[in-house]
């Protein structure tokens, strides 16, 4: 029997660290995604407790400021994308503005640590959803391309294309024929 799921990584790594830090009698704030402030000093010995407790389900504490940077843009460019209150404006304008700091080092900064471009890192992300959209919400093309802001549905399917080497219509007809299979091989 296969379960499908629709998930909110963000709302699970937050319940998940609210449990640890509060297991751990923490007194802390949740600041927003991916970011506590401790308004006193943590102890070592607890530091690598809450390290250890959150290590066991994929999540890494960062210390490195050049990966802080990194996971930053990363977390506002998933909010870009997905979070229709936000105004439209080009990436490299939103991402200075939210981090106060110059693009162009925050483009050097990306790209030396994750060894591919924030442009690229923004396409394959755009797959991504635009692959969720298609397998779970049903959406068409037209409605996906509008709500991903791209420039037309030509665009989003020439560039769904160059990522996975389907059309979008395949992809959603395979995925859509590899749920019905494994519908029929459960019953």
């Amino acid at each position: 029997m296969n379960l499908y799921l629709k998930h909110n990584i963000d709302k699970a790594c937050r319940v998940i660290l609210q449990e640890q830090l509060d297991k751990l009698g923490f007194e802390y704030k949740l600041i927003d995604r991916g970011n506590v402030y401790f308004p006193k000093p943590i102890p070592i010995s607890q530091y690598i407790k809450l390290h250890d407790a959150l290590y066991r389900y994929g999540i890494e504490i960062i210390d490195n400021k050049k990966v802080i940077l990194v996971q930053k843009v990363k977390l506002l460019i998933s909010a870009m994308l997905t979070n229709d209150d936000l105004p439209v404006m080009k990436i490299s304008a939103f991402l200075s503005a939210e981090l106060q700091e110059n693009f162009r080092t925050i483009s050097h900064i990306f790209t030396e640590v994750c060894y591919i471009s924030i442009e690229n890192f923004i396409i394959i992300h755009k797959i991504e959803l635009v692959k969720q959209l298609l397998m779970i919400d049903h959406l068409s093309l037209t409605e996906i391309s509008f709500k991903l802001h791209y420039s037309s549905v030509a665009h989003l399917s020439n560039q769904f294309k160059k990522v996975t080497g389907l059309t979008p219509s395949i992809f959603q007809k395979l995925a859509h024929r590899k749920r019905k299979h494994q519908a029929v091989s459960i019953n």
